[in-house]
């Protein structure tokens, strides 16, 4: 019973790493409104869900902030949470909402992007897609205010996504249509329930044509970290590196099993490795009991050698292929009272920032474990970046 728990403990500790690494190839989308009323919202949880319906995709909704304090929103509305510019950065793709005011998007959204001028110099949102969708109580300069909104997101460089004309093949032509080319919008004020679902199934369509756009672009870099990464390539020679400080990259580890070293997707390549050296592991045991800290973090060197070796195989032998390390995930065999992980993990850290530079810094977790395979005191989970 007692080995069938350290087999089931083991079992997910291991499994947060692929976790991790699912949640990582998650595409994550904003749905950014001004809504007063409570129309746009409504526009905004159709989107939401257009965008949730692609697989793999997240969407969440929020405001931009008041610039009245005092002004009186629907409940709903009340309730979202208020966005920061400075959090647009940090979505795959970005759909906008916002009542049309005098043919043109609100004054709050409005001043909303005038904190972006930061992104604007830095090209912050080069490349990013987006789209926008709208409501208004006539419909009067609907397209109008669509494209003013477009013409921001355009100086920032982003990637426009237009509703064309899809949905228009299930339109109720019995009643008025707030749709356009450009994205979906609705007429609130005219008869009828607002939105209708005619313009709720544009905006659906909508949501899911951006998070399509959004996914398949996620992985694809900008011109400019194109450009940022051919200058760091220059720069950087791993070879002469290793030869600098006398760094010996040892033959890869063959799998024991039915796997495979490392495998490559998106540009990422996935690798696990524990302390093998010709043969045999290294300061095999567990920390705290009969391995010291030293003697780890040896193992640790060890284990991360092993990892830069696969890595070599996957960039077909030429180390300067490697644009970023993105996660370190170091796993531990170690006592259940000791603590001190991490200073056994900087050794790997070290040697990848090392051996690197500034595409060696990474992400990072470090795990106890209660075992681990062939009695290896460490096992290292890696994920980088090649070209």
């Amino acid at each position: 019973m007692k080995k069938q728990l350290l087999v089931l403990l083991t079992a997910v500790l291991l499994s947060l790493g692929v976790h991790a690494q699912v949640k990582a190839s998650e595409t994550n989308v904003l749905v950014l409104i001004y809504s007063q009323g409570g129309g746009t919202y409504k526009m905004a949880k159709a989107i939401a869900e257009g965008i949730q319906e692609y697989p793999n995709t997240k969407a969440t909704i929020k405001r931009v902030p008041s610039i009245n304090s005092k002004e009186k929103l629907s409940a709903e509305v009340e309730k979202l949470a208020v966005a920061t510019i400075d959090e647009l950065a940090n979505y795959d793709g970005i759909a906008f909402g916002s009542p049309v005011h005098f043919a043109n998007i609100s004054a709050d959204m409005n001043h909303f992007f005038s904190q972006s001028i930061p992104f604007w110099t830095s090209r912050t949102l080069e490349g990013k897609p987006t789209t926008v969708f709208m409501s208004a109580g006539s419909g009067a300069g609907k397209e109008a205010a669509i494209l003013s909104f477009w013409n921001i997101l355009a100086s920032h460089g982003m990637v426009i996504v237009p509703t064309g004309i899809m949905g228009t093949a299930t339109l109720d032509k019995s009643v008025a249509q707030g749709n356009t080319p450009f994205g979906a919008t609705s007429l609130t004020g005219s008869p009828g329930t607002r939105p209708s679902e005619s313009e709720l199934g544009v905006a659906k369509e909508q949501g899911k044509a951006l998070a399509r756009v959004a996914s398949g672009l996620k992985n694809v870099p900008t011109t400019k970290s194109i450009k940022t990464t051919s200058t760091e390539t220059k720069s950087i020679d791993v070879n002469k590196t290793l030869k600098d400080n006398k760094i010996v990259i040892p033959e890869a580890p063959k799998p024991v099993g039915n796997y495979v070293p490392y495998t490559i997707s998106n540009h990422k390549v996935y690798i696990n490795q524990v302390a093998l050296k010709e043969g045999k592991i290294v300061n095999p045991g567990k920390v705290g009991a009969n391995v010291t800290e030293e003697q780890a973090k040896e193992a640790t060197y060890q284990t991360m050698l092993n990892v830069i070796a696969v890595l070599k195989e996957a960039c077909g032998g030429d180390l300067n292929k490697v644009k970023q390390c993105v996660q370190l995930t170091g796993y531990f065999n170690t006592t259940p009272e000791y603590t001190q992980h991490a200073g056994l993990m900087n050794s790997a850290s070290n040697l990848t920032a090392l051996v690197f530079g500034e595409n060696g810094k990474h992400a990072r977790a470090t795990i106890g474990a209660v075992s681990l395979p062939i009695n290896s005191v460490v096992e290292i989970q890696a994920i980088f970046e090649i070209e």
